[in-house]
């Protein structure tokens, strides 16, 4: 019986798989994963990893790698492994992103220059405005100088008048019988003893008694105009004198040919003939 078996056995041919035995390992399962391939050994099985496994692990440490690469250009040749966690190393002078401690110094140089560039405009500026303001104040400073003089120059040639409380009594050109001529002067009537005031600034040339002129005093003007005082009472003021104007030369009153107290006032021009007073003292910013 059991010969029979295997002569009917015998003449079969075994089918031929076309795939390959597995060697070390077996073929994966339905289920798409692997297992381990168990050896034994002389103390027991040891279970090794699959090949997705330790490829799985190459890939995250050269990820890591590239990494660390990115923050400071490559890796280093020895291993160790510096991160920056974004704020300025305070070792090494960089930051997160590798700008270097000179890089910055020259950034910080370049803002300092600027700002000194900026301050050094500023001032020129106002050195400008102040020497502007200097040179303007100077030229109104004489101008007002200039003024000033002027001012003094025409209130040196302003008159005023010879005395106070008075009344004309006579104008120049009149005829009387009190004068052998024309009358060549303007006649002040006040009380006696007023006093008689310089009607500008000048200098005494002549004082004393003069006959029909009573007690007459000289005053000779800057321009070489000569204003007499006659009839005074008294003279205050010796030839030489130099009054000022409104300075009191002397006291009304009645010395010489005349009808009551009054300064009789003539004006020469130039010391030669003379000239109405009236207008003169208008001229000169009074009117009598």
């Amino acid at each position: 019986m059991g010969n029979h078996r295997a002569d009917r056995r015998g003449p079969q041919r075994a089918a031929v798989d076309p795939t390959p035995a597995p060697t070390t390992r077996e073929a994966r399962p339905a289920g798409g994963k692997r297992k381990a391939t168990k050896h034994r050994g002389a103390t027991g099985p040891r279970i090794l990893p699959s090949a997705p496994t330790v490829v799985g692990a190459v890939a995250i440490l050269a990820a890591a790698g590239g990494a660390v690469a990115f923050g400071q250009g490559q890796l280093p040749s020895d291993g160790n492994i510096a991160l920056s966690a974004g704020k300025a190393d305070s070792l090494n002078g960089t930051d997160a992103f590798g700008f270097a401690g000179s890089d910055r110094a020259n950034a910080i140089s370049r803002d300092s220059d600027r700002q000194a560039q900026d301050d050094a405009a500023d001032a020129r500026l106002k050195q400008a405005v102040d020497e502007q303001s200097q040179q303007r104040t100077g030229e109104i400073l004489q101008l007002a100088n200039s003024a000033e003089k002027r001012a003094d120059q025409i209130a040196k040639n302003l008159w005023v008048l010879p005395t106070v409380g008075y009344h004309l009594t006579a104008r120049f050109g009149q005829a009387s019988g009190l004068w052998s001529h024309l009358h060549t002067g303007l006649d002040f009537a006040a009380p006696s003893g007023n006093p008689i005031y310089a009607v500008a600034n000048g200098v005494i040339t002549d004082a004393g008694y003069d006959g029909a002129y009573g007690n007459k005093t000289v005053e000779t003007l800057p321009d070489g105009t000569e204003i007499w005082y006659c009839h005074q009472s008294t003279i205050g003021v010796s030839v030489g004198d130099k009054v000022i104007q409104s300075e009191q030369i002397g006291t009304l009153g009645s010395t010489g040919n005349t009808t009551g107290p009054h300064v009789h006032i003539e004006v020469h021009p130039g010391g030669g003939d003379p000239v109405d007073p009236y207008p003169e003292f208008v001229m000169h910013g009074v009117t009598p």
